[in-house]
This record gives structure tokens, sequence and C-alpha cells, in this order.
């Protein structure tokens, strides 16, 4: 096979889906018999959603959650306020999404397994990897069950305690966040409204907060724990924390539907590459869940990969494109952990800074930006919507695996179409991940462009 991707979170699972509409030969394994179950990463971002509208499944992520509601403060059995959980984001033509979406993970997934499955792709389940070998020519993996497989690449999106990552010898560099235990949970709850996110705090400045999960009957639970403590991820025990530290009595949680502890900790892979191997998700980078930050960084680095597989895979661009991919993820998940650290520790606000729509590639290698006055939008940029002059959406002329040129004339063999007034004036070359690749006056020096990227 082509690409082996080891893990069937909302990274392997993105990365599969944009494998397989590519035509590529394709695998997800996961180690457990089903996927993930619980809601842990649960903030769609808006960026996130424009990806999730290319792949096809944006439809169905709405349809599987909603908006978040506010923030309602508790002090000592009393409602003391009311806060928007974000600050708000204007919308404009360029920005069609702006506020978060609140779906449970585990729907999330479940989205994506089935859009998976529509274009042909497959997971296996039951099949957690021991070890793997890699050559000139491929890697070989090996499982629990004492089979093999044998693949040109390997993708580790097996989480922060991935197999893959200590396989190929990549240690993480990071530091402890806070050093508090936490509890996370899906519960049902009884004498709680589901119009806010009820947010519970002790005079310890430790506490509980109840999330009324969009789209299912469920809350989820998030509790910061006294040093030293030791988390009791039982029935009796949630419901002995939400009775210490809530209003409600311990029989008003009626079912605890999965639970997991964790201590906040930010930490970056050395490397995002290993020959034929490549880290992404959780098993490149971990971080504090404040800001709704890494599942979408994870999706991310599965769409900034996607392309270039499929490109070196299928098309004539040289391996070194997939150098890139490190190149390019490393810098955008180191900046996502100091964000995530900051909006935990109260330094940052969620709005603007956490929405995802200002991360781009000007820096890369892949960049190139040939003109001397650039306008709005530059080489590196997120291409913007909009609509030009003949009334076409630029996100509607994007949604595909193909590279888009925006420019007053076609070149054949490029999808193109005129840019919107607001891109200012040139020729943008948008990349499959919806990033300006190269922009110039005119389509001058674009050919020698497209021959380095397999074009």
């Amino acid at each position: 096979m082509d690409v082996l991707i080891v893990g069937a979170g909302p990274t392997g699972l993105t990365l599969g889906v944009d494998l397989a509409r590519r035509g590529v030969d394709a695998l997800v394994v996961e180690r457990s018999e089903s996927l993930f179950p619980g809601s842990r990463g649960k903030g769609i971002q808006p960026r996130t959603q424009e990806v999730f509208e290319d792949l096809g499944v944006l439809a169905a992520i709405r349809a599987a959650g909603g908006p978040y509601p506010p923030r309602l403060l508790w002090k000592n059995g009393e409602r003391l306020a009311t806060q928007p959980m974000f600050d708000e984001v204007a919308a404009d033509e360029g920005t069609p999404y702006t506020d978060p979406l609140m779906v449970a993970q585990w729907r999330t997934q479940e989205v994506l397994y089935a859009r998976l499955r529509e274009l042909g792709g497959r997971v296996g389940f039951g099949r957690g990897v021991t070890d793997l070998e890699q050559d000139a020519e491929g890697v070989t993996v090996r499982f629990a069950d004492g089979t093999t497989a044998r693949a040109r690449y390997v993708v580790a999106a097996d989480g922060g305690r991935s197999t893959v990552r200590r396989a190929v010898g990549v240690g993480m560099t990071g530091e402890s966040v806070d050093p508090s235990p936490f509890l996370v949970a899906d519960l049902r709850v009884r004498g709680l409204d589901r119009d806010h996110w009820h947010h519970f705090t002790g005079d310890d400045g430790n506490g509980v907060a109840l999330c009324p999960l969009a789209g299912t009957d469920d809350f989820q639970l998030a509790a910061r724990l006294p040093e030293g403590t030791e988390p009791d991820l039982s029935l009796a025990g949630v419901r002995r924390l939400v009775a210490t530290y809530t209003p409600l009595d311990a029989a008003d949680v009626t079912e605890l539907r999965w639970a997991s502890d964790f201590r906040p900790r930010a930490a970056l892979a050395d490397r995002f590459r290993v020959g034929r191997v490549f880290l992404a998700g959780d098993a490149a980078h971990v971080h504090s869940p404040a800001g709704g930050q890494g599942l979408n960084t994870s999706v991310q680095d599965a769409y900034n990969l996607g392309w270039k597989l499929g490109a070196v895979l299928g098309a004539d661009a040289p391996d070194e494109l997939l150098d890139t991919y490190e190149e390019e993820r490393r810098p955008n998940a180191a900046a996502m952990l100091d964000l995530s650290t900051g909006v935990h520790r109260g330094e940052v606000r969620r709005g603007e800074a956490t929405v995802q729509l200002g991360l781009r590639y000007r820096e890369s290698s892949l960049t190139e930006e040939t003109r001397a006055d650039p306008g709005p939008v530059r080489a590196g940029d997120r291409a913007p919507d909009g609509r030009n002059a003949e009334g076409v959406r630029v996100f509607d002329a994007l949604r595909g695996p193909h590279w888009t040129l925006l420019s007053p004339e076609p070149v054949d063999g490029i999808h193109s179409l005129p840019a919107p007034e607001s891109y200012g004036p040139g020729v943008f070359l948008v990349r499959p991940d919806g990033y300006v690749g190269w922009a110039g006056e005119t389509t001058e020096g674009l050919g020698e462009y497209a021959a380095r990227v397999g074009l």
C-alpha cells in the first residue's frame, strides 16, 4: 500500500479522507476495537470548518453539534455573572465562519469515518502497532497480533503516547503547564439548564465546569483538582466531585459515560519526519486543552500532509516536497503550544487569537511572492473566500484536491478563475490546502514554480 496511518482519531481520519479523495491507497489502523468514545476535543474552530467544507463534511459536522453557550459563573451556590465564551470576531466576505462550533469528539470522528467509508477508505480496528522498520523503499510495520504490513510511508497519528514516535526514536521537549491534576468526563446530570456552560470555583481556586454538549443529552465535566489528588474516575468519584463543588446532589449525576484524567503539559516532538515516517496530531505535539487548539491543529497537520503525499505518490512532485511538512507545521505547532498555555493561564483571551484564521506560511520554502508591492493577500497567506466579478465563490472553486489559479487569464492544465477584487492586483496560485503558494504581477515565472511542486 502507499500509506499506513496509525490511529483513527481526528488526525488519522482526516488524513484518510484527504488521501482517499486523491485515489491514494491508504489504510488507517486503530489499536482499539472501535472509535474513541469521549467528547474530549469538542471545539471546531473557523479555519477547521473551512477545511471540513473542502473535505465534504461541514454540513454533517454542523448537524452533529451547535454553538457554544455563554459561561455562567457560580460561587457558593449562587449565580454571579454570565460572560460570553469568546470575544466576537467580525465576519466579512473573506471569512464566512467566525464562531467556533461545539461538537463532541466522538461525533466528529463518526462524521469523518462515514466520509472515509463513502470515499472507499477503510479502518482496521483492533490492530495495535508494536514496532516498525524502514528502508529505502518503504516501512514494515508489526502489529500486536503478530502480523505485519508494508507501506511506502507511515503516519503516526496515535496520540501523545505514540508507539510509532518511540519506535523511530523521536523525543519531545516541553514543560508542565499546571501542577494540578485534571479530570474530564461525559455524564448525564439533572438540575442544570442547558443554556449555559456552568463554572463552579471553590475558595481554593479549584473546581468544576459542566458544559452541555451540543447535539447530545450529555454534559462534559472538566475539573481542576488540588495538587496531590489522585483523580477518581468512577461514578462514585465523579458524584463526590460534583457534590463538593456545585449545589447539586451526588444523585443528580445519573450516568457516567466516559472519564479520563491528565496533567496539562506543553511538549513538541523534536522532529516531525524521520525518513518515511511522519508524526501528526498529538503524536507531534501535546498541550493544554484550553482554547480548543489541539484537535484543530491536528486536523491541519493532516490537511497539510495529505496533498503533499498525494503529489509525491501520484504526480511528479519530488520527495523533497515532503520535507516542507515539518518546515511548515512544526513552527505552527510551537506557536499553538504557546497560545494554549497562555489561554490556560488566563494571559490570552479566546477569540481572534484562537480561531486560527491568521495562520500562514509566508516563510516557507514553498512560498514565492514575486510582486514588488503585494496587496492585502500575499503568498503564504490563507486564501480568503469571496466572489469574483462573475459571481463565482472562491471556496466553491477551491473545493477538491486540485491547485487553483486566480488570474484574469486562464492557464492550460490548471483550474483557473479571476480573483475577487478584495485580493488586490496580481495572480495567485492557491495550494490544495487553501494557502497561496505563489503570487505574481502576471503569470511570468509561474511555470518554474509549478514544475518545482510537481503541478
